[in-house]
């Protein structure tokens, strides 16, 4: 089972994974009111099941409520073809509507399950905003893993390890850490088959923009932490 962007970010707003301020419309009259509220430059993202999004157009930036109501009727109700939709395309129904925040770096997170000796594979990666699947075919040394025993759970040193490996230092380095810890736990509660945040953004003020997807197995992964 898939669920939204908004849906994933909620779940890990629960685990303290900071994320930007914003609500999901499924008119442009929602979208431009909830910009009003926010009261600074948002971004309206297509809500579907599939990565690619931002290369296909489904990903806006607006910089008052109207260019928002605007950006909404574009993307409600449009055919959105991905490489991950396959030609037929998805069709928008929701749009999410968050600030936008200041960008340093984009970075990669994600948790699979790798069956072959029931493990968990946390992986991360300097190369966000890239499909994964390229950078381990093209760079594979640019990602970072770390495998856990779901026995006994991320460890803080394996969650130190990995940040030091994507030179983040300071506050970054602190907030960072809860981050993974956070996407660990979201990972482990939904008994999800992926976590993934692709790009996770780490901003000036320690928090995190992220793109997530989630994944729930509905009970098929049949490992449990």
């Amino acid at each position: 089972m898939k669920i939204h962007e908004y849906q994933a970010k909620e779940i890990l707003k629960q685990y303290g994974v900071a994320v930007p301020k914003g609500r999901v419309a499924s008119t442009p009259t929602e979208a431009k009111e909830i910009a009003a509220e926010l009261a600074c430059s948002v971004v309206v993202k297509a809500q579907i099941h599939a990565g690619g999004r931002g290369k296909a157009g489904g990903i806006k930036i607006a910089k008052s409520p109207e260019e928002a109501e605007k950006a909404a009727a574009e993307l409600i109700g449009k055919c959105l073809v991905t490489y991950q939709t396959g030609p037929e395309g998805r069709t928008v129904r929701k749009v999410l509507v968050e600030e936008t925040m200041e960008i340093e770096e984009e970075l990669y997170a994600g948790i699979v399950l790798d069956r072959s000796c029931s493990q968990l594979v946390f992986m991360v990666s300097t190369e966000g905003g890239v499909e994964i699947e390229k950078v381990a075919a093209e760079s594979p040394e640019k990602i970072l893993k770390e495998r856990i025993d779901p026995c006994v759970g991320l460890l803080p040193f394996q969650a130190r390890r990995m940040i030091y490996g994507l030179g983040l230092k300071g506050d970054q380095f602190k907030s960072g850490a809860k981050f993974l810890s956070g996407l660990y736990k979201a990972y482990v509660s939904t008994d999800a088959s992926l976590a993934e945040i692709n790009p996770g953004r780490p901003t000036g003020s320690g928090s995190q923009q992220v793109q997530p997807q989630l994944h729930p197995s509905g009970g098929q992964r049949g490992l449990h932490g």
